[in-house]
């Protein structure tokens, strides 16, 4: 597999920078942005910042009810349709139409960036689509409703339609090439940067601290294996920090949620439902580590958080995150509970390993960065802007 600085590298810049006229599929940040729509909106903001006005960035949405300010990004412009979410991806999964042109009434673009393996239909734009995992075409029993049935197969026809593909880690580009058939060629990183909080002056006291898991309580996210080790430390060690779990829940959710209220999780385990970015440096400052304990990952954006405020990570070893968390964390097996209840019990027991990893993990989230991604994604739009409109074109008033 190519190491992350391979597949990072842009194709290239043209000698006179073109305007580029971009739309960016916004929907997944429009109401509750967990990961992908933190990734979306922090992307177009730091895209918006680097373009440094040279080009037109517009954020597209699709609602019944929830509607994009139009300030939600200063400079950038709004496509705001009053259109079910819902309704919409099903006519552009299944028809390829109405093309993006026609449905937000503006246009053309010269790049159309869809935030999904399947693309947003253009009449004139340069297609390209993100893509975060493909955990849904191993597993696709514990990925959610509407990642299964036809997506996997809508999926891969839009890999073979897309100019470009824009990947979130090494690991997951590695995947775009083998199981898609995507050439090296056409596939680039972009990677999340770290959140602009600061490293935390201290660990909190024992007395208030707290092991913490972020993310949604679906299977990928292996609650149920967690909760499992957790038992464990708790009968190893009777005094070992409590378990709060952030984020939303889902149908799947159910059977972990119902066990907090039996022992030994009753007063121990807590469920904090999602929290909104503000709110997380705070969260995350107090925890004496952050577990994720997923059986897959194409990024794993609660470690980049974790590791930027200096809080001790530990992960399990498949996926992207030993690529993001490096030496800075304890890598276990999700498989294995009594492996995963022992790394809890020395971070919780053992302050000088709980330092030496949180300023390990504050100095691996410097190489995060959104400016970077976002030029990186820039300089992409520019060389495939640049070789459609051929040598010698001008550019666009």
């Amino acid at each position: 597999m190519a190491s992350a600085a391979a597949w990072a590298r842009p194709l290239g810049r043209a000698n006179l920078a073109p305007i580029v006229r971009i739309l960016l599929d916004y929907r997944p940040a429009l109401v509750t942005r967990t990961g992908v729509g933190e990734y979306v909106h922090r992307l177009a903001e730091a895209l918006v910042k680097v373009s440094a006005g040279r080009d037109t960035v517009t954020l597209f949405a699709s609602s019944w009810k929830d509607r994009l300010a139009a300030d939600v990004i200063p400079g950038a412009a709004v496509a705001d349709v009053r259109l079910p979410a819902r309704l919409l991806t099903s006519l552009w999964r299944r028809f390829q139409m109405p093309s993006i042109e026609r449905l937000a009434g503006a246009g053309p673009w010269d790049i159309v960036q869809s935030s999904q393996p399947t693309l947003v239909p253009s009449r004139t734009g340069i297609r390209l689509t993100t893509v975060y995992d493909l955990d849904f075409l191993n597993h696709p029993e514990r990925t959610q409703a509407e990642f299964t049935g036809r997506y996997a197969a809508l999926a891969r026809r839009d890999a073979e339609k897309t100019d470009h593909v824009i990947a979130i880690s090494a690991y997951t580009a590695g995947e775009v090439e083998a199981r898609l058939g995507v050439p090296r060629s056409r596939i680039t990183v972009c990677r999340p940067g770290r959140p602009a909080w600061p490293v935390r002056m201290a660990p909190p006291p024992a007395s208030l601290a707290y092991l913490l898991f972020v993310g949604t309580l679906e299977p990928r996210k292996n609650v149920a294996g967690l909760l499992d080790a957790y038992g464990r430390l708790v009968a190893r060690n009777p005094q070992a920090p409590p378990l709060v779990l952030v984020g939303r829940t889902v149908a799947e959710s159910a059977p972990v949620l119902a066990q907090l209220d039996h022992p030994p999780f009753a007063g121990r385990v807590q469920h904090r439902g999602y929290i909104p970015d503000q709110e997380r440096a705070a969260l995350y400052a107090g925890a004496t580590a952050l577990i994720l304990p997923s059986f897959f990952e194409g990024f794993g954006l609660p470690v980049l958080e974790a590791m930027t405020v200096g809080v001790p990570v530990i992960a399990s070893d498949r996926g992207a995150l030993p690529e993001v968390l490096g030496d800075a964390g304890l890598l276990v097996s999700p498989d294995d509970p009594e492996e995963l209840a022992a790394a809890m019990h020395r971070v919780s027991t053992e302050p000088r390993l709980a330092a030496t990893l949180g300023a390990r993990g504050a100095r691996r989230s410097l190489i995060f960065d959104w400016t970077s991604s976002a030029t990186t994604l820039r300089e992409i739009y520019e060389a495939l802007t640049a070789a459609r409109r051929g040598p010698g074109s001008r550019t666009p008033a």
